[in-house]
């Protein structure tokens, strides 16, 4: 069965009068989240830093290429399988880390993990998920695992342990936000989910972290394991040389998140790194940064071969990631889409949103005369 057989199936239900629940096009997910979430909770997730500018040229550098179809190249049976780091996949598509869902929806990481699974999408979950890194991986299919570095080595130490040991096959670290950026959407409502003890279960589940704090968390030590949260989120005194203790104690695929100049890929490949993420955090970090895809071919000539190169920021459609992939990426990360997904419809919500991006993709390559990823190239674009 291929991916672009949902559309099949839509048009299948319409005979019987039944509609999707949600909106096909995953440009105006963003739009129907808006109407539905709570207005805080849709503003920690659209937010983005500053003015928003770096958040608008990543769309718009999404923009500014064009697909050009090539006709007559035999796509009857197209198959859009990768193996990316030892993670077999069904396309090049995972979703990205996200944090503290359960603002969206009940049952937030699960109902993600659930999702995904079915369709054997890998799920890279985030240090910051409001469910343990262990509950998830009941739930979860393929699974990487995201670091939040903190401050305290040995938390950082459990935490590579703990996700070993629940099956995380790729571990991915975020080397962009050792701070929170300047975001007005969260300071106008002065709301941050951590400090409401949404986010943090984690450091609340580690052993390490307990110690800490004199123990499990209660109310008599909540406001005391929240600040000690806020002193070991992250670690500004962090180099390159310090990759060397994460690669002793990490013994599969290492992926660094964050990468926007072909120096830094470069470095990472000094230190011993498998893969790196092309990725200005969405637009959330630092305001009137570079777009992201602008940054991707330099960065994929710079490594060539040498690094598995990823890609986030800014992919909304199926389009958006043939677009991506054409510009050397391996595979890319969504990372909103899906959570609009979750606060649309729960488990169901992410389902329909992974299921649109995938046949989109597929549909939008085939039609562009690609069958297999190893065709895609750079030719598939002006």
């Amino acid at each position: 069965m291929g991916l672009s057989d949902f559309q099949n199936e839509i048009y299948l239900g319409g005979l019987g009068d039944v509609t999707p629940e949600f909106p096909t096009d995953l440009s105006t997910l963003e739009a129907a989240a808006e109407e539905r979430l709570d207005p805080r909770a849709f503003g920690y997730v659209a937010g983005a830093a500053g003015s928003g500018a770096t958040a608008r040229a990543n769309r718009e550098a999404f923009d500014r290429w064009r697909l050009v179809p090539r006709m007559l190249r035999d796509v009857s049976e197209p198959d859009l399988s990768v193996t990316v780091l030892g993670t077999r996949m069904p396309a090049p598509v995972m979703l990205a880390p996200v944090g503290v869902l359960s603002i969206l929806h009940p049952e937030g990481e699960m109902a993600v993990a659930r999702a995904a699974a079915a369709l054997d999408v890998p799920m890279i979950l985030s240090t910051a998920a409001s469910r343990t890194m262990e509950e998830v991986a009941e739930a979860a299919g393929p699974r990487w695992y995201q670091l939040y570095w903190p401050k305290d080595r040995n938390l950082a130490e459990s935490f590579l342990r703990r996700a070993e040991a629940a099956g995380y096959g790729v571990l991915v670290v975020t080397l962009d936000t050792f701070k929170l950026a300047w975001r007005p959407r969260d300071l106008d409502t002065a709301y941050l989910p951590f400090l409401r003890g949404i986010g943090v279960q984690n450091y609340f589940s580690d052993p390490v972290f307990l110690a800490a704090v004199g123990g499990e968390i209660t109310e008599e030590n909540r406001i005391d394991a929240i600040l000690h949260w806020v002193a070991n989120f992250g670690d500004p005194s962090l180099t390159w040389d310090d990759l060397a203790w994460l690669r002793e104690r990490w013994a599969g695929p290492i992926v660094v998140k964050g990468i926007q100049h072909p120096d830094d890929a470069r470095r990472a490949a000094d230190a011993g790194m498998d893969g790196i993420v092309v990725s200005n955090h969405g637009g959330r970090q630092v305001d009137g940064a570079v777009a992201a895809l602008d940054r991707l071919p330099g960065i994929v000539d710079a490594v060539g071969d040498g690094l598995s190169v990823l890609f986030d920021s800014g992919v909304r459609t199926g389009s958006d990631a043939a677009k991506a992939l054409a510009l050397g990426a391996e595979a890319v990360l969504v990372g909103r889409q899906y959570a609009y997904g979750l606060g649309l419809g729960g488990e169901a919500g992410v389902r329909h949103v992974l299921r649109c991006l995938l046949a989109e993709l597929e549909l939008t390559l085939a039609l562009c005369g690609v069958s297999r990823v190893g065709e895609i190239g750079r030719d598939l674009l002006a």
